[in-house]
């Protein structure tokens, strides 16, 4: 057989759109905006296996951003999903629990760097503090509310750091809708709409998060360095200084 016949009949190469081939670029390459990012998610799996399926996908994207994990210190559940996977591949992961909830959301070992505080007021502040931006997984009230006040404290200038909704099968499509219900009736304006951004899949979603811009009509100049009473005393506010 002929040199020209050889070649005739290999196999023809693979051509990856130039579309397709940023997109995989982008998600292998390392974050260059975020180093942590704080994970809301329930200490339960839920009854579909896609929950568990897009945890584990949001630890590897994580694991290939190089982006560290900071999330509520459990080893059950999503939350566990999530920080043993991170672990696993080399990534850095944080843990912020109240003393209380220890025994009740911790099995066995515990994964990478554990805080313990106080209270639940102390673990937001605390996970918020440390993160660069916030992404909720599917999860129950907890979930919900740490994900509500985060979003609240960018409205009110607490902090500037993204907020994105982890819609996995279409989780948080009522609370999308709750969402522009709130802004069809002038409970407030786009500028805060804007606020949440959300995707089906932890790569898409991390990518818009990347991309997120705040928009400058909204978040008043407020100074939340003040100190507040507490008990016979004073006490510097916790969320104070949470970094923009």
């Amino acid at each position: 057989m002929g040199a020209k016949q050889m070649m005739e009949q290999e196999t023809p190469a693979v051509v990856v759109p130039y579309v397709e081939k940023e997109k995989m670029m982008m998600s292998s390459c390392p974050s260059k905006r975020f180093k942590k990012i704080c994970v809301f998610c329930g200490s339960s799996s839920g009854k579909k296996g896609v929950f568990s399926n897009e945890a584990l996908n949001l630890g590897r994207e994580l694991v290939n951003r190089k982006i560290d994990l900071v999330y509520g210190g459990g080893s059950i559940g999503l939350m566990g999903q999530v920080a043993h996977t991170v672990k696993s591949g080399g990534g850095h992961v944080v843990g912020v629990i109240p003393k209380a909830l220890i025994g009740a959301e911790l099995t066995g070992s515990t994964v990478g760097e554990l805080i313990a505080v106080t209270d639940m007021h102390q673990r937001k502040a605390e996970m918020a503090r440390q993160a660069d931006a916030f992404i909720a997984l599917p999860g129950g009230y907890g979930t919900l509310e740490e994900l509500v006040e985060v979003i609240t404290w960018n409205q009110l200038g607490i902090h500037k750091k993204p907020v994105g909704l982890l819609n996995v099968d279409g989780f948080y499509d009522t609370l999308l809708n709750f969402f522009d219900k709130q802004l069809e009736e002038e409970f407030f304006d786009n500028s805060a709409r804007s606020i949440v951004v959300s995707a089906p899949t932890a790569s898409e979603l991390l990518d818009k998060l990347e991309a997120y811009s705040r928009p400058l009509a909204y978040g008043p100049k407020l100074c939340w360095e003040v100190e507040r009473p507490c008990g016979l005393g004073y006490s510097t506010n916790p969320i104070a200084g949470l970094g923009q």
